[in-house]
């Protein structure tokens, strides 16, 4: 049952995003557009859960977690964003950009998993340099962190996470 409704979830985002793609094709490969607008997609609902979670949900203030933790406004709202949009780019990469990879699933998400703990430092290390040391706002600084952090995920993750051949490997080696 589950399988099926995955199956049926992935036809429906390919047609979609794939009924588009002739305005494209000329500028972008498929996987690049597919990533692209998927990558978009998430990438639209995490700025907007960053900014309600940021401006709305914790009022810029600091998040005290106990009395031995605190988390400044934007972090905080950066690790609700994230929480919410990993499983959901996962399962985009997974089935709608990446697919026809020969990696297990399990495996797949293992890699994806360290990708992401990567871009979740970078992440954390942009984020405190722009707001924190250079004082820029915190919405504009995380956008430019998406962009730097997208441009190393999207290389990352189709030539690590989602390899389609055996060959990649074997070059890579070489």
């Amino acid at each position: 049952m589950i399988r099926r409704l995955n199956v049926q979830i992935q036809h429906l985002l390919l047609s979609l995003i794939d009924s588009f793609y002739p305005l494209f094709k000329r500028f972008l490969p498929l996987q690049t557009y597919r990533y692209a607008v998927c990558g978009g997609g998430n990438a639209c609902l995490n700025f907007l859960i960053f900014a309600v979670t940021e401006n709305f949900i914790v009022k810029k203030q600091v998040v005290h977690v106990g009395s031995w933790l605190a988390i400044s406004s934007h972090i905080f709202a950066f690790l609700v964003a994230f929480g919410i949009t990993f499983p959901i780019g996962f399962y985009l990469n997974t089935y709608v950009v990446f697919g026809g990879s020969y990696l297990l699933k399990r495996v797949q998400l293992v890699r994806y998993l360290m990708v992401v703990l990567v871009c979740i430092l970078l992440n954390y290390v942009f984020m405190k340099l722009f707001v924190d040391l250079w004082h820029w706002y915190p919405t504009p600084s995380y956008m430019l962190t998406f962009v730097l952090v997208t441009l190393f995920s999207y290389f990352s993750q189709r030539n690590f996470s989602f390899q389609k051949t055996k060959s990649n490997k074997a070059s890579a080696q070489a």
